[in-house]
Parts: structure tokens; sequence; C-alpha cells
């Protein structure tokens, strides 16, 4: 007999939805439901699993149980129910996407940064369940002109277990040779296609290799089987994450592929970093201040809007998802 499966969670959740969900939505649902405790399954994102179960067998079956509303990010619903599809879930799908796909044009690279910043903070799912504070790192600040290209990222983050452990933890902890601090390094680029996807991958490998985990990040992000084939070759084969920052609802933005967790940092790299960034340098000393404190001092970093959907709407000129 065989064994319960992501196809079969899917369906389940998605009998009891009134619309289509994201693989995310339909993972946290059966997770709420109590549904995800019946698989066997011994990887650590199976969100991801079954994302990729449910791409590839509404791409390759054609008599799939299952069919796929929009693109950016990709919703599910059961084939059986289509008709059930309200026409104004649909047109509200399409006119997201409409606006995703014709956006470049109206932001800068940087506007994206207090999306990231909120998407590490509220995706309790990108660091196991814990909360990442980001800061900018402004390279126009940089020492030595014409030496740093490639050598900075556009964002750092950090995590440290401050409200999740008791203090004497944490003081032991600190004084480990493995230590909880976890450092991040992102690479934000307003679209990835197949003309600049190459140059923005190895951009992330060079700016992100004194980190443990780094990640290349981007709102438009070709729909392209072959060409997602390649990301995730690539992801797989040097580390670098991919992070899909949805526009249209950012709360379903999604990792596409994990960054590999480093165990040690690259303290020469950090070291280069600090002399030739007084934004690095400084995020380096809060992120000390804080860990021998024990307090999180959070106007150090980056701010986290609270109204972030009315951000989008404002700066980016992009009508979002209630």
């Amino acid at each position: 007999m065989a064994g319960y499966s992501f196809l079969d969670l899917a369906y389940e959740v998605l009998l009891q939805s009134p619309a289509p969900l994201t693989y995310q939505e339909i993972w946290n649902k059966g997770k709420e439901s109590g549904l995800t405790e019946k698989i066997r399954t011994s990887g650590k994102t199976p969100w991801q699993s079954l994302g990729a179960q449910l791409y590839i067998e509404v791409r390759d079956n054609d008599q799939s149980r299952f069919i796929k509303a929009g693109e950016r990010p990709a919703r599910f619903f059961l084939a059986s129910r289509e008709k059930e599809l309200p026409s104004d879930i649909i047109s509200v799908i399409e006119k997201a996407e409409a606006k995703t796909k014709d956006n470049t044009v109206k932001y800068q690279e940087r506007d994206l940064h207090p999306l990231l910043a909120y998407f590490a903070y509220a995706n309790l799912s990108f660091n196991r369940g814990r909360p990442i504070l980001t800061k900018t790192i402004f390279h126009e600040k940089s020492q030595k002109a014409g030496y740093n290209e490639w050598v900075h990222p556009d964002m750092v983050g950090f995590y440290l277990p401050i409200k999740d452990w008791k203090s004497e933890v944490i003081e032991l902890n600190r004084l480990s040779d493995n230590n909880s601090l976890r450092l991040f390094s992102f690479e934000l680029k307003k679209q990835l296609n197949r003309a600049n996807y190459r140059e923005a991958f190895f951009q992330a490998v060079s700016n992100s290799s004194w980190a443990h985990e780094g990640y290349l990040v981007a709102p438009n992000i070709l729909q392209n089987d072959d060409f997602l084939s390649e990301l995730e070759r690539l992801a797989s084969s040097f580390g670098i994450g991919i992070i899909h920052l949805d526009l249209a609802d950012i709360d379903a933005s999604t990792i596409l592929y994990p960054a590999h967790r480093k165990e040690a940092l690259d303290w020469e790299t950090i070291n280069k970093l600090c002399l030739q960034n007084k934004d690095f340098e400084k995020f380096l000393q809060d992120v000390k201040i804080d860990f021998e404190s024990k307090r999180l001092h959070r106007s150090e970093y980056d701010e986290v809007h609270k109204e972030i959907k009315e951000y989008i709407r404002s700066k980016l000129h992009i009508d979002v998802l209630e």
C-alpha cells in the first residue's frame, strides 16, 4: 500500500479551500490541520518538495487532479472544482500578474530593500521559524573605488536566539566555538532572466562568500521550466539560495531554492569588508553589542514596515492582493 504523499496532502487541503492556494499556503494549512504529520520525510524544507511535486504534476500529467491558477506566484486548485472558481478571483490574480510583469521601470533596486527586510523578519519558514534582522550596505560609502566590485552584498542579516533562550544559555553559547549566531548575505536584482542571470548569480556567489548563507533575490524571475531548472542547478552547485519577492502578495514570497548553510565564516573577507565599508563595520559592531548585552537594538537595523502593502502601493505603484 502506497504511503501518504505530498500530493495527497495537497488534495485534502484543496478540497476544503474556497480559492486557489500557493504551495506554501497548502503546506501551512496542512500543518494546522495535522495532515503534515502523515508524511514521512527527512527533508529540512518539505514545503519545497510539495511545491516541486505540484509543479511537475501540473506540467507533465494531462490527467492531473490539480490545475494551476496564475504564475507569480503559482496557485493550485482541484481540476474537479475548476467551475467553482469565482471570476473575480481569477481577474484579481491576472491583474496582479499583469502589474508585476510591467513594473521594472517604476522603481529602483534599492526600493526593494524594505521588502526583503520584511520577508526576512516575517517569513518564519526562512530561518527555521526565527526572524532575521537586516541592514542595507551602501556601496557608495566604500573606500578603494574600483577594487570593491562584487565584494559588497546589498544587504546583510543576522539571527540571535535572544528571545528564545534563557540568558544563562545565551551566555554559555556565546563562549562556545559553535555559537548560534548566523550571518546572511543578500544580492538584490529587479529581475532575473536569460540575459542577466549568470552575472547576477556569480555576483551573489562573490558577495556572499563570507557568510553562513547567501541569497540572490528578485521580484521578477522568468517563469520558464528550463530557466528555473538552470537556476536550481546553479543553486545546488554553488550553495546560493534564490528568493522570489512577490510584489502583488508579499506574504506569498518564497525561497525557490534554499542556500547551503556553511558552518564556518570567512574571517579574512569579513575583515576586508570592515576595512572598506563603514556600514558593514557598524553592522558587526551592533551585532556584537547585541550578543554581549543579550538585547536586540532594532533601531540599528533596517526598519520592518508594519504597513508593507501600503509601502508597495505608494513607493512601487503596484496593486497588491488583500
